[in-house]
């Protein structure tokens, strides 16, 4: 089944150009691997970022929770998305010169534990909190979802059986308002974990709206919950969802980052004004995290009480695709 699965994704990244690359890209060199090895992600009060600055662009680089402004560690590792729960990080990169991607499923050194063909253009990406199951969302079509014209293609890995659990959410089954639902406009990205490592939420749009949605990985059932949910991401506590909400329900005008709680149907909008295109992410129970751009290239982490009070800060300048590693 595993073999199966994987060689049809390889089939659809050009067959055996990427089958080499992925082989290649298992036998770094030694002088890498050696750089690798004084970064660790291992569990602890730190964060994990993706360097935006000059002379590291898209370098990965650990940081002081307790000073996140200060001293960072960099890596020879460089990933266009990452991020990292229980010593292991999924790392979304290019894969060779053939304008093609790979996942790579690293350890607590950042070392490579394996890596698999990409279908797409990465986006999103993110790790159970046991560090078992890794997730991906890309871009098969479009390089946005501002204006609806794109399509995505969403992954599951389980990471100790080498399994891809999903390989595409379309073939769950989809229940909208409480009634069985199918169209070829299914679009899902942005899945975040539950501590269970079978539950786990997701944004899912179709005729022109977009629901924050449940999903069972056992079951292989998906069912909405509520309507302007993007890129949704579990508190640690596991009872609010932080996510981007379209301004008036239009990409257009840009997104503004809020907290659902779970046991009640109304959102609480925080206290950021700037369009917000990201998956948040939780530095605690009680405060959000998110990268906004200053360019096309730069990018600093903000921080934000998630209770809809306070107001946004400066977290970590010069980087993006955030991870608390405790």
């Amino acid at each position: 089944m595993r073999k199966i699965l994987w060689t049809s994704i390889a089939v659809v990244v050009l067959a055996g150009a990427a089958a080499g690359y992925v082989h290649r890209a298992a036998h770094r060199n030694d002088a890498a691997a050696a750089a690798a090895e004084a970064v660790d992600i291992s569990p602890g009060p730190k964060l994990l970022v993706r360097s935006t600055a000059d002379g590291a662009m898209g370098h990965l680089a650990v940081v002081s929770a307790a000073d996140p402004r200060g001293p960072r560690k960099t890596s020879a590792v460089s990933c266009n998305r990452v991020y990292a729960a229980a010593g292991t990080a999924i790392c979304l990169r290019p894969d060779g010169p053939l304008a093609t991607y790979q996942i790579a499923v690293l350890g607590p050194h950042l070392q490579e534990l394996d890596s698999y063909p990409m279908v797409g253009v990465p986006n999103r990406a993110r790790v159970s909190a046991d560090g078992r199951l890794v997730t991906w969302t890309a871009f098969v079509t479009g390089d946005s979802y501002n204006g609806g014209q794109f399509s995505t293609r969403v992954g599951v890995l389980d990471t100790r059986t080498g399994d891809l659990l999903v390989d595409t959410l379309e073939s769950f089954a989809l229940t909208r308002d409480g009634r069985p639902y199918q169209a070829a406009d299914v679009n899902y990205w942005g899945i975040t974990f539950a501590r269970d490592d079978t539950t786990f939420y997701a944004t899912m749009s179709t005729a022109g709206h977009r629901y924050l949605v449940r999903g069972d990985l056992t079951a292989r059932t998906v069912r909405t919950l509520a309507e302007n949910v993007e890129c949704p991401s579990l508190s640690p506590d596991g009872t609010r969802i932080a996510f981007k909400q379209a301004v008036d329900g239009d990409p257009v005008k840009g997104w503004r980052p809020a907290v659902l709680d779970l046991a009640t149907p109304h959102p609480t909008t925080l206290a950021e004004t700037r369009s917000v295109d990201d998956q948040i992410a939780w530095l605690d129970d009680h405060t959000v995290m998110y990268a906004l751009h200053r360019d096309a290239d730069h990018a600093d982490v903000w921080s934000l009480p998630a209770d809809g009070g306070g107001a946004p800060a400066l977290l970590v300048p010069d980087a993006e695709s955030p991870a608390h590693l405790s």
